[in-house]
């Protein structure tokens, strides 16, 4: 913008008394980093950018038709000075008095008098008090406007203050249309005389205002605001490439949704899931990396807000002017459209993956062994939408081969008539499952199971509890009624009456003392003399190994039951031994082995050393015996 010689008509004026205070709290207060400045002015300048491009389809009668619709901003070392230029409806003499002579014009004393006592400003105003332009002072020693209105009869004008107690208002002939607000620094400011400096805060705070933004000459908002488009006018390639720009990826995403909305709240936005996690491999915890705009001007970048902790693997922009900022438009305020805004985007991204599913299963698949851990978390510490991330869940399954995933729909849609309980069992490995002590029951009676691997996983079914209706119940429970085995196999005569075995486990129960709640007899079948079932089927063996090795056991390490197999020869011959005149401390260490063979096979010994130390006993005894009979 040119600007000629002065002319010697220039009128003085005094900010209010309650302006000026008004002024000392923006200036030493209001804003937390002063970087935030350059923001202010670059979106004042896109305001009037966009008032002008409206009056230009509404006048045919304006100043400098051909004036490009740009920002400029210019860094001079020599005279320590930072200015931004733009080309838009400028200002009239009236209009600089009430714009930057009078703070909040609908009512500066008002303003004044609910400030809170600290003078932290809080208040949901953006937009009611003008008040972004004089966070130049934070950094200025003076700032000075020149300015002059697109109307056809309009003069030039400069505003003058060094925000302390006055201003100038001086009349300047042969300004083009349009503002330049040349900011002089302070003697600590002179970092934002630096253009690498500016180009780093322009483009983290307007690279997507809609008019280009150009440093000593050189264009910086190269990337454009995609999400204020209709999907229909975006190609794949330029939601790749603004994935791309957003994540500093190479690698495309897996997944967008792009959406818009006017009613309840208006908003423009695209989230991505990305090709990759590095929190699966340990090296970090994601952070949030979706970023809140306003009308195309970051507010909050990559905030941890908006969206429940266990979506911080998604990237993307949520822009909105119905955000609802605090004066400063550096923080969000905590009110009912602000969380509203967050129910609504983590609903739509749960429903997203949920028709992402039936769309493309094995693409989900991908999706799901790469970000399962976030979506169990959801389960656990999302009440409000448990049910859309347990329909996201996927196991592993007894009746499935062992790459092929099955959801609950799945699984209860399998279920017979009256069956009414979903069976998990978690272990390491499918094949240590499907070797361990639990399984057998299920397979004789054709009952899928499904497998989990992860310690966490137990944690996550506990959570959620049904699933349509149909309970959840680890396999490793206590309380299992089972339908009878129609297999059609002959069983045989039991080898021990009722008397008999009430007997033994009474007498096994003596043995263990407190290392068991109870000893029963087993009314699921296994092939082996005893298995430990948990009497609470909220505490899966698994959940007891992780609260014992984190140290956090609250008492239940010891809520165990024994479950014998009276068929089983080796619990026949203790009961026809413990009848005879066998040596009665034998049998104990016997039935003490028992236990701990049930217990290493739930995962839940703790011992090892005094098990193996009576196993060498065992030993002994029965080579001796053994050398004996030869």
């Amino acid at each position: 913008m040119k600007s000629q010689k002065e002319s010697t008509a220039t009128e003085s004026r005094s900010f209010k008394a309650e302006v000026k205070q008004v002024l000392d709290i923006v200036i030493n207060s209001l804003y937390t980093h002063r970087d935030i400045f350059i923001r202010e002015l670059v979106s004042n300048a896109t305001d009037a950018l966009e008032k002008m491009r409206h009056e230009s389809l509404v006048q045919t009668n304006y100043n400098d038709k051909d004036a490009p619709f740009e920002i400029r901003v210019d860094t001079d070392k020599k005279k320590h000075t930072i200015t931004i230029t733009d080309t838009g409806v400028g200002m009239t003499h009236d209009e600089l008095v009430n714009n930057l002579g009078t703070i909040a014009q609908s009512g500066t004393r008002g303003f004044v008098e609910n400030l809170p006592e600290d003078t932290k400003l809080d208040s949901d105003i953006i937009g009611k008090f003008g008040v972004g332009f004089y966070s130049a002072f934070m950094s200025a020693e003076e700032v000075r406007v020149q300015t002059r209105s697109f109307k056809p009869t309009a003069k030039g004008y400069e505003w003058k203050s060094d925000g302390v107690g006055e201003y100038t208002i001086t009349k300047i002939d042969d300004l083009s249309r349009g503002t330049s607000v040349i900011v002089k620094l302070k003697g600590d400011a002179y970092e934002y005389e630096d253009d690498d400096n500016v180009k780093r805060i322009i483009k983290k705070y307007s690279n997507f205002v809609p008019f280009p933004v150009l440093v000593n000459g050189e264009k910086i908002n190269t990337a454009q605001a995609i999400w204020t488009k209709m999907p229909s006018e975006v190609t794949d390639s330029e939601y790749n490439e603004f994935f791309k720009f957003l994540s500093t990826s190479e690698s495309e995403p897996t997944y967008r949704l792009h959406l818009t909305s006017d009613a309840p709240i208006q908003l423009s936005s695209i989230l991505y899931v990305p090709a990759s996690n590095l929190e699966q491999f340990g090296f970090m915890k994601l952070k949030p990396s979706v970023s809140l705009y306003c009308r195309k001007v970051l507010v909050e970048q990559n905030t941890d807000k908006l969206f429940p902790e266990y979506l911080r693997f998604i990237h993307g922009v949520v822009d909105s002017a119905d955000l609802p900022l605090n004066i400063s438009r550096e923080t969000l305020q905590d009110n009912l459209v602000f969380r509203k805004i967050g129910k609504f985007l983590t609903k739509r991204i749960l429903r997203f993956l949920e028709d992402e599913v039936s769309k493309d299963t094995e693409k989900y698949n991908k999706f799901w062994e790469l970000f399962n851990r976030f979506i169990k978390e959801g389960v656990v510490t999302d009440f409000e939408n448990r049910k859309e991330l347990s329909g996201l869940l996927r196991f592993r399954s007894s009746f499935t081969d062992k790459d092929e995933y099955v959801s609950l729909a799945d699984y209860t849609g399998r279920l017979k008539e009256g069956e009414e309980t979903i069976y998990y069992i978690n272990g390491r490995s499918r094949e240590e499952i499907e070797r361990g002590p639990y399984m057998e029951a299920f397979r004789k009676r054709g009952i899928e199971v499904l497998y989990l691997y992860e310690p966490y996983d137990d944690f996550v079914m506990t959570a959620l509890m049904d699933y349509d209706g149909k309970k959840l119940v680890s396999a490793d429970s206590a309380n299992i009624e089972l339908p009878p085995d129609d297999t059609g196999e002959k069983k045989d005569e039991p080898v021990l009456s009722p008397d008999d075995i009430k007997n033994l486990t009474q007498w096994m129960k003596d043995t263990l003392g407190d290392r068991v709640t109870e000893v029963r007899e087993s009314k699921r079948y296994i092939n082996r003399p005893a298995i430990i079932v948990n009497p609470d089927e909220a505490v899966t063996t698994t959940m007891q190994r992780i609260m014992k090795a984190s140290d956090r056991d609250f008492g239940i390490s010891g809520t165990k039951v024994l479950e014998i197999n009276p068929d089983h020869e080796i619990i026949t011959t203790l009961k026809k031994l413990r009848d005879g005149k066998s040596d009665k401390g034998f049998l104990q260490l016997c039935v003490e082995q028992i236990y701990d063979n049930a217990l290493a096979e739930s995962g839940l010994l703790e011992d090892p050393g005094t098990m193996v130390e009576r196993v060498y006993s065992i030993m002994d005894r029965a080579l001796k015996a053994e050398e004996k009979n030869s």
